[in-house]
C-alpha cells in the first residue's frame, strides 16, 4: 500500500471520532479496575475490536449513503473519499467485510473463554446499529434515530459491555454512569448533521436535525446540554461521581464559544468547521467522569 493509498484509509476511517469509542470502554475499565479486576488483554481485545467496528461503520455509511446518492453534489457529509475518487466501491466493500468479520471473531472468541454469553445481546444490538444505520432496508439514521441508536451503543452498550468483560461477570452498576456518556456522543452525531440539514433534506434523510428545522434544531443543542450537565450532577449527588466531577462545569466557555457561532453563521455548512468544540467537550467531559470514579 503506498502512501496515498494509506492516507485515503485514514481519511475515511475519521480518527478524530475515535473517541467516541475510547472513553465509553475506558469508562467501563476503570470501573471494573476499581474493584480489583484489571485484565489487561481482554480489554486490549475489547478496545482493538471496537475500533475496528467503528472504522467499518463509518465506511460503511459512506459506501451505503454514496450508493443512494446522499454524499453526492454539495453534501459535507462522510469522509468523501469515492466522491474525491481515492478509494473504490469495491475497496470499502471488502474492507466492510473484513473489519466485521475480524471483530466478531475477537468477540465470540473472548465469549467463549470468559463463559460470558451474557455479552452476546450487547453485541447483537452493536451490530445491528453499525450496520443498519444507513444500509437499508432500515436505514435508521433516515428516520431521525441515529441519536438514539449511537447513544445507547456509545453509552450503555460499551461501557457495560467493557465493564462486564473486565469482571468476568454481569453487573449493572456501570448503567447510569453510561448516560451522560451516551447522550455526549449522542450530541457529537446531533451537531454533525446541522450543517447538512439542507443536502440531507433534498436527499430524503430525515435526520433529527431535519425534522426539527434550522431554527429548533440549534435550541436542540441547549436541550442535550442541559441533560448532560443534569446526568452528571445526579451521578455526583447520588454518589456515583467524586466531587471533582463538578469541574464539567469548566467546560462552559466551549459551549457558549460554539452558540455564539451559530448564531453568526449565515452559511451553514461552514459550521461543520467547529464540531472540534463538540468532540473536545466530550473529550474532556469524559476524563472528568473517568478521573472522578
Amino acid at each position: 500500500m503506498n502512501s496515498e493509498k494509506f492516507k485515503a484509509w485514514v481519511q475515511a476511517s475519521r480518527p478524530p471520532f475515535f473517541i467516541a469509542t475510547l472513553i465509553p470502554l475506558s469508562t467501563g475499565a476503570v470501573m471494573a479496575g476499581r474493584q480489583g479486576s484489571i485484565r489487561v488483554l481482554p480489554f486490549a481485545l475489547v478496545l482493538f475490536a471496537s475500533f475496528l467496528v467503528h472504522f467499518a461503520t463509518n465506511i460503511a455509511n459512506d459506501y451505503f449513503d454514496h450508493m443512494q446518492g446522499t454524499d453526492a453534489g454539495h453534501s459535507i457529509g462522510g469522509s468523501r473519499v469515492l466522491q474525491e475518487g481515492k478509494i473504490t466501491l469495491s475497496e470499502l466493500r471488502m474492507a466492510i467485510v473484513l473489519l466485521y468479520a475480524v471483530a466478531g471473531s475477537i468477540g465470540l472468541g473472548l465469549m467463549y473463554s470468559l463463559k460470558l454469553w451474557a455479552v452476546l445481546p450487547l453485541m447483537a444490538i452493536a451490530a445491528f446499529s453499525s450496520i443498519f444505520y444507513v444500509a437499508p432496508p432500515i436505514r435508521y439514521g433516515y428516520h431521525g434515530l441515529g441519536e438514539l441508536f449511537v447513544g445507547i451503543n456509545m453509552g450503555p452498550v460499551m461501557v457495560l459491555g467493557s465493564y462486564w468483560v473486565m469482571l468476568g461477570r454481569v453487573d449493572w452498576m456501570a448503567l447510569p454512569v453510561s448516560i451522560p456518556i451516551g447522550l455526549m456522543v449522542a450530541l457529537i452525531l446531533y451537531y454533525q448533521s446541522i450543517p447538512d440539514i439542507d443536502t440531507d433534506e433534498q436527499a430524503g434523510k430525515r435526520t433529527l436535525a431535519v425534522r426539527l428545522g434550522k431554527k429548533k434544531s440549534l435550541a436542540g443543542l441547549w436541550v442535550f446540554w442541559i441533560m448532560i450537565y443534569l446526568g452528571i450532577v445526579a451521578l455526583i449527588c447520588s454518589g456515583y461521581l467524586s466531587p471533582l466531577s463538578w469541574c464539567t462545569f469548566l467546560t462552559c466557555p466551549l459551549l457558549i464559544r460554539l452558540w455564539g457561532l451559530t448564531r453568526t453563521i449565515k452559511d451553514w455548512p461552514e459550521l461543520d468547521h467547529y464540531g472540534k468544540y463538540v468532540r473536545i467537550f466530550y473529550f474532556i467531559n469524559g476524563l472528568i467522569i473517568i478521573f472522578s470514579l
